[in-house]
């Protein structure tokens, strides 16, 4: 059984190969060329944000899957549809969360209907800690 170990942020997970080697088998991620193909693995991305508690292998397998539909969704839609606000959104559609369960991660009720209303942008801090919440790249958060 041979471990990797993956460094994000200031911990590092390791990753068992065999575990995870069974989750790339079960799921066989690859490149997303037609729209049925976005539309499993976008499901396989939902069921991993519903779960409470990720292990560092299925982790790492939302991160590789959240690649994969972010470079076919770059190539076949138009990114600057979508917005920080939509995206975020979006994942709190996904995970069936209402506003106050972002209270803890934002400081504030005002802050969190601020964003949601499109008042207030997330600044870099709050794009940092949405990242881990939600286990995405924290720029989905950010205007570029």
């Amino acid at each position: 059984m041979q471990n990797m170990t993956k460094t994000t942020g200031s911990m590092t997970h390791t990753i068992n190969s065999s575990i995870y080697g069974e989750l790339l088998l079960h799921y066989q991620p690859r490149i997303i060329k037609t729209e049925s193909e976005n539309e499993q693995f976008l499901g396989v991305v939902e069921e991993l944000l519903a779960r409470p508690d990720l292990s560092p292998e299925e982790d790492a397998l939302l991160e590789l899957l959240v690649k994969l539909i972010e470079d076919f969704e770059g190539k076949c839609y138009q990114l600057n549809a979508s917005t920080p606000r939509s995206r975020l959104l979006h994942l709190m559609d996904a995970r069936s969360l209402q506003p106050s369960d972002l209270v803890e991660l934002l400081g504030s009720s005002d802050t969190v209907i601020g964003v949601i209303d499109g008042q207030q942008e997330i600044n870099s801090e709050q794009a940092k800690v949405l990242g881990q919440f939600f286990h995405v790249d924290p720029q989905l958060f950010l205007d570029n």
